[in-house]
């Protein structure tokens, strides 16, 4: 998959109402760890962040995590990692998970998923850097951010080639599509 070694999952610390969130977690883990791609991720071992890594881990996939000092309680910081880096900050570890990964998707999540995503998209938008980024919609759970990402093209506030630089999928087992 080209230059594409490592990629950084953004997903929620909770499990959400469907059991498709859950399911997509897993299938991405495991999709990594069998396409042999290091996963960066939050460092949790609880919601979706705990099921993402458990199943990277399972499938014998390397799996980093980057937590702050704050959240290690509260996220409970996954025991079984091949690493865990601790940060002072969020913002320190938004900024390693940046640093440790070739790309980003986001599963489902709330508002600190879609802030780390944002930020990545931004940051390729301002030319930073060349990575790819995109959102695994299961269940449709993306669907209204979509359509008020297309409405702000249409309203001009987004132009459609930044618009682009941010791929949405369905399938979560398909990573190969994601970096094409």
């Amino acid at each position: 998959m080209g230059g594409i070694r490592s990629v950084c999952v953004y997903c929620g610390s909770r499990k959400g109402a469907s059991p498709d969130f859950a399911a997509a977690a897993a299938a991405l883990g495991t999709a990594l760890a069998q396409e042999g791609l290091t996963l960066v991720y939050g460092g949790g071992s609880v919601g979706l962040m705990g099921v993402l890594a458990d199943a990277a881990i399972a499938a014998g996939g390397r799996v980093v995590g980057v937590i702050p000092r704050i959240l290690m309680e509260r996220e409970l910081a996954h025991r079984g990692l091949a690493e865990l880096v601790v940060t002072e900050s969020m913002q320190e570890r938004k900024a390693k998970m940046a640093e440790l990964s070739d790309a980003f998707i986001a599963l489902p999540g709330g508002i600190g998923t879609l802030d780390e995503l944002f930020e990545m998209w931004t940051w390729a938008q301002l030319g930073l850097h060349e990575k790819p980024c995109a959102m695994v919609n299961t269940a449709g759970y993306y669907d209204p951010l979509v359509a008020f990402l297309d409405g702000a093209v249409r309203a001009g506030f987004l132009r459609p080639e930044v618009r682009s630089k941010l791929r949405v999928f369905v399938e979560p087992g398909a990573v190969s599509e994601f970096f094409t």
